[in-house]
């Protein structure tokens, strides 16, 4: 068996060192998660069932592992649930105002995370 490579990689070391990079610089999709999850906030509040505003109010963008969350509701407004999810025991419809406004604005956050992620792409390079 020869120990002379059957394949070799020209540039290798400038490519695992620019994805290196690349991983790092995914970092920097932390202001795209916060842009995407305002705008989701911003329709998702004018979507919710108004009675009070408090509904509406609570409705947040949450920072998750490799994303954004969007959250209502909290210890003092327990309803946030029911009323997005429905509860069929007790004859609420769901109205799902935030999966609602996430649809709505689909076209317009994915154009917002293929940028960042296409910005981060054209600093991977390697020996061609």
């Amino acid at each position: 068996m020869s120990s002379t490579p059957a394949v070799q990689v020209q540039g290798a070391k400038e490519l695992r060192k620019t994805l290196k990079a690349a991983g790092d610089d995914l970092s920097e999709l932390k202001a795209v998660n916060q842009a995407v999850g305002n705008m989701v906030v911003g329709v998702a509040r004018g979507l919710a069932p108004v009675r009070s505003g408090v509904l509406a109010g609570s409705i947040r963008a949450t920072r998750a592992a490799g994303g954004v969350g969007i959250k209502a509701g909290g210890a003092s407004i327990p309803y946030a649930g029911p009323i997005h999810w429905g509860w069929p025991a007790r004859s609420i419809k769901a109205n799902p105002f935030i999966s609602n406004a996430a649809l709505t604005t689909e076209d317009q956050w994915v154009a917002l995370y293929q940028e960042e992620i296409e910005k981060i792409l054209e600093r991977v390079e390697g020996d061609e």
